[in-house]
This record gives structure tokens, C-alpha cells and sequence, in this order.
């Protein structure tokens, strides 16, 4: 019987170092060495870089903008606030309360300022709550408060979102879309604060 019991951890001990390698250390190694040859900025974190080389965020991860003079991206629902580290929707059921309450404010903080209409995506968080993109239709309700700020004419605010849309992939893969932190950036670049 002991014989028996040997015969059978000895497969058993085998394939699990077997698998431990190979799927332990193997495969991670040869994801990480294809990532990195074939798709460098995106296995490091699609970081952003101003001119001075320093990172500034990333395309994947939205960032909290309050100036009048930037367009705001979704709020969020990740911890403190964009906290990649709490990641997670607010969990709230549509007909929830603090749901109906906080959309509720956000609206009334959208109307004191000179939006011609409140997207959705600017008052709803996002399933991660790190959303980095909103909707073109957001981009443009913000126009004339950004250019009010900047002190320059709304079309040419118009004409930097239009040169920023993402399209869908292949042309019917996911919506159109702006990048904030993208579409900020170059706003400060061609537009600076004033």
C-alpha cells in the first residue's frame, strides 16, 4: 500500500513542479518579453510625457481636472478619485438614492457654468471609475467655458476636440471617443492659460 501511495505522489509532485514552471514562470517571462518587444508604450503603462520627459499620466487612466480652463473627464467613483490602486464603479443600483443625490449636485455644479448641455459621461461615473475618455458630445458642451477661460473664440476650441476624436476600430468597434488628459495637453500647447 505504501508502495501505492509513493507510485502516485510521484506524478502528482511532478506535474505540479511542471506546471508551477511553466505556468508560474515560463509563460509570464515570454508574455513580458513579446509585450515589451512588440508593444512598448503599452506594456509600460501608455504613459504621457510632457516636453521635459516627465510623466504626466497615463492614456489609460483619467485624471481630475477642476479649472475652468480644462475640460473635465467623468467623475469617479475609485477611491479618493481616480485611485488606480481602488479601482471600482460605486455599485449604486439606478434608483439609488446617493446615486439620484450625487448626479443631482453634479448637474447643479454643471449649470452655474456656461455649458450649452449636460452629457451623461459628465455626470455618471464609469463601471472602473477611471475612465480616461468622454464622449465627443461632452467635449463640445464644454467649449464655451474653456474658451471663456482661455480667452479665445469657441471655434477654435471646436477645431482642437474635432482633431482629438478617436473613431471606433474598423469603424463600428466601440463609440467615438476624446481622450481628457490627450485633448488638455494639447490645449495647453496651443492654447496656453492665460
Amino acid at each position: 500500500m505504501l508502495q501505492d501511495i509513493k507510485s502516485a505522489f510521484r506524478p502528482a509532485i511532478a506535474l505540479t513542479l511542471g506546471f508551477a514552471l511553466l505556468l508560474g514562470l515560463a509563460y509570464p517571462l515570454a508574455v513580458t518579453v513579446i509585450g515589451q518587444a512588440m508593444f512598448p508604450a503599452q506594456a509600460n503603462g501608455s504613459l504621457i510625457r510632457d516636453d521635459g520627459d516627465t510623466v504626466i499620466g497615463s492614456a489609460l487612466i483619467g485624471q481630475a481636472f477642476t479649472s475652468d480652463a480644462y475640460f473635465h473627464g467623468r467623475p469617479s467613483a475609485a477611491g479618493a478619485g481616480y485611485d488606480a490602486m481602488a479601482s471600482s464603479g460605486s455599485n449604486l443600483a439606478p434608483g439609488a438614492k446617493a446615486l439620484s443625490a450625487r448626479v443631482r449636485d453634479d448637474i447643479a455644479a454643471l449649470r452655474t457654468s456656461p455649458e450649452v448641455s449636460i452629457s451623461p459621461d459628465l455626470v455618471t461615473t464609469s463601471a472602473s471609475g477611471l475612465d480616461p475618455h468622454i464622449s465627443p458630445e461632452a467635449a463640445f458642451s464644454q467649449v464655451r467655458r474653456v474658451a471663456a477661460a482661455r480667452g479665445v473664440p469657441s471655434d477654435r476650441i471646436r477645431n482642437l476636440i474635432d482633431e482629438r476624436i478617436e473613431r471606433p476600430v474598423a469603424g463600428f468597434i466601440g463609440e467615438p471617443r476624446v481622450n481628457v488628459l490627450s485633448l488638455n495637453i494639447a490645449l495647453d500647447r496651443v492654447v496656453p492659460e492665460t
